[in-house]
């Protein structure tokens, strides 16, 4: 039985216009797009917002932000401590595995508001991130054998080309997330 030819030509648009959505999503991310990305990408943003398909380039973007890891550091039952970062290069195998853990410590990050952001806002953002923490924490006691681990979000900074030149480059910044130990059943409820 044919297909109308109708019913084709309508398949047809409607893969072309999904196509050019895919594809001038990345083209008309952040600078150095250009102009003429954006003036095209306008009709389209209803399809690439309902479809989801804008949603991971200008994290691969030519300027991305910088990147995050949480570092941190155990005390075990004897009284040693161990030091570790997530994710962790050497240790999180396979590759996914490490993927996974970096998309873990980038979600805290964006939860965590900067040091110097005002008291309210600091204390209104901790009940988002705190939960997510004390479940990274609750996971390296269990996975460690340890018995209380101290969590910092550490913010590595992407130099620039002159920067690399010249060894000037600036320094991680810090933030503390807190000091944990191992919770009892009732402390889950």
């Amino acid at each position: 039985m044919a297909v109308p030819v109708l019913v084709r030509s309508l398949g047809s648009v409607a893969i072309l216009v999904y196509l050019t959505g895919v594809i001038i999503a990345p083209l008309s991310g952040p600078p150095p797009a250009t102009e003429l990305s954006q003036v095209i990408l306008q009709p389209f943003r209803p399809l690439l917002g309902a479809l989801y398909l804008g949603h991971g380039y200008r994290f691969f973007a030519p300027n991305p932000g910088p990147g995050h890891s949480i570092r941190w550091t155990m005390k075990m039952p004897d009284g040693s401590t161990r030091e570790g970062t997530i994710p962790d290069a050497e240790r999180d195998w396979p590759r996914l595995l490490y993927h996974r853990r970096f998309m873990v410590a980038e979600k805290i990050a964006n939860e965590v508001p900067p040091i110097d952001a005002p008291p309210e806002i600091r204390a209104e953002a901790r009940r988002y991130w705190l939960p997510l923490v004390q479940g990274v924490a609750d996971h390296l006691l269990r996975s460690e054998g340890g018995s209380r681990v101290r969590l910092e979000l550490v913010e590595h900074f992407l130099p620039g080309p002159q920067d690399v030149l010249e060894d000037n480059r600036e320094p991680d910044l810090v933030t503390p997330l807190g000091s944990f130990a191992h919770r009892s059943r009732s402390d889950d409820r």
